[in-house]
């Protein structure tokens, strides 16, 4: 059994701060689940471009709000506490923090630890 305490994880190396977000990456591709658990913090008055084109990604809110705009119909989607959002389209969107917000992010590939978005808002793909 593995245990990982988020406090722990703050200020290693496993916690990734690309400006309008901060990820502690709690399960990682090493830790052979096939999955990885992220603790993500969305910044209030961001907005980010992704696009998963490598991965899907279920997002689960615990604190703050933010809205979701899939890029493909152009609709927007208000995620706040106890909401689950699933990318299971790889769909392009953008992501705005309305307030700051605290999210619970399970990606399949797993990451690897320190991946942030290329100029497209993609995660590079982990072929090892």
């Amino acid at each position: 059994m593995k245990i990982v305490n988020l406090e722990d994880i703050k200020g290693s190396d496993q916690e990734v701060d690309a400006g309008n977000w901060t990820s502690r990456r709690l399960i990682m591709k090493d830790d052979g689940m096939g999955y990885s658990v992220n603790d993500t913090v969305i910044r209030a008055g961001t907005e980010t471009h992704i696009w998963y084109q490598n991965h899907l990604e279920s997002v689960y809110c615990i604190e703050g709000e933010v809205e979701v705009t899939t890029l493909k119909d152009n609709k927007t989607y208000r995620i706040t506490p106890g909401t689950l959002y699933a990318l299971d389209e790889h769909d392009e969107h953008l992501l705005r923090g309305i307030k700051d917000a605290r999210l619970v992010c399970v990606f399949n590939p797993p990451l690897s630890g320190r991946e942030v978005h290329d100029e497209n808002g993609v995660y590079p793909a982990d072929l090892d």
